[in-house]
C-alpha cells in the first residue's frame, strides 16, 4: 500500500442522541436504552420490532431503526455522531472505522443488529478535549489535510497503541494499511503515530 512510501505534497421516534446532551438536540432515530423499557415497536404486518441495544462511547442507547441498517448510518443519522465518516460504503477506504468492544471494525459492514450488546467506541468517545496522544501527534506532524479520512484513522492507531503501546513501524503501516489517504499524507501518519506510542513510553 501507500503507507510508508514516500509523501507527497425509517419512521422518526424519539430522539437523536445528542453527545452533548446540554445543547438540547431533540431529532433523530434513538433514544437511552432505560427510556425504551417494554416498548415493541411494530412494522407494516404487525411483527413486533427489534430495537438494537448497544453502548455507544459508554452511554447504553437503543436504535429504533432497521436492524439491518449498517451502523455507520445508525451512528450518523440515529446518534447524530457525525464524526465517523462515510466514504465507500464498501469496507475499502476506513473512513468509518471504529471500535467494537476495543477492535477495530468497519462500521459500513456491520449491522446495527451485529452491533448488539457491543460496546461501540467512535472519535467523539476517543477524546472529548482532543487530548489523546494520537490525535495530538497529528496537529504537531502537520498529518490532517482534508481531514475526511483523520477520525478513522486515529480509531485504528488508539486501538494498536492500547494493544502495543510500543510497536514497530511495521506494526504502524499494517495497522493503518486498510485506510485511503487521498491527501497522500502517509509518513506524515506513521510519523505521528510513532511520536504517539514515544509520549506513551514516557508518561
Amino acid at each position: 500500500g501507500a503507507w510508508g512510501q514516500s509523501d507527497p505534497a425509517g419512521g422518526k421516534l424519539g430522539r437523536r442522541y445528542d453527545p452533548h446532551p446540554q445543547s438540547g438536540g431533540q431529532h433523530g432515530y434513538c433514544r437511552p436504552a432505560h427510556a425504551v423499557g417494554g416498548l415493541a415497536l411494530r412494522g407494516k404486518v404487525g411483527k413486533p420490532a427489534v430495537m438494537p441495544t448497544l453502548t455507544v462511547n459508554g452511554r447504553p442507547l437503543a436504535f429504533c431503526m432497521d436492524p439491518q441498517t449498517p451502523l455507520l448510518w445508525g451512528l450518523r443519522d440515529g446518534a447524530n455522531l457525525t464524526g465517523t465518516k462515510y466514504g465507500c460504503g464498501t469496507g475499502d477506504c476506513g473512513a468509518c472505522m471504529v471500535l467494537a468492544d476495543g477492535q477495530p471494525v468497519k462500521s459500513c459492514q456491520m449491522s446495527l443488529a451485529q452491533a448488539q450488546g457491543r460496546h461501540i467506541t467512535t472519535i467523539e468517545g476517543l477524546s472529548r478535549d482532543r487530548s489523546h496522544p494520537v490525535q495530538q501527534a497529528l496537529v504537531v506532524e502537520q498529518a490532517i489535510q482534508c481531514g475526511f479520512c483523520t477520525s478513522g484513522i486515529l480509531m485504528s492507531a488508539a486501538a494498536l497503541l492500547q494493544r502495543q503501546p510500543q510497536p514497530s513501524r511495521q506494526e504502524i503501516v499494517q495497522a493503518i494499511d486498510g485506510h485511503l489517504c487521498r491527501c497522500g499524507a502517509h509518513n506524515r501518519v506513521v510519523r505521528a503515530i510513532e511520536k504517539a506510542a514515544a509520549r506513551l513510553a514516557a508518561s
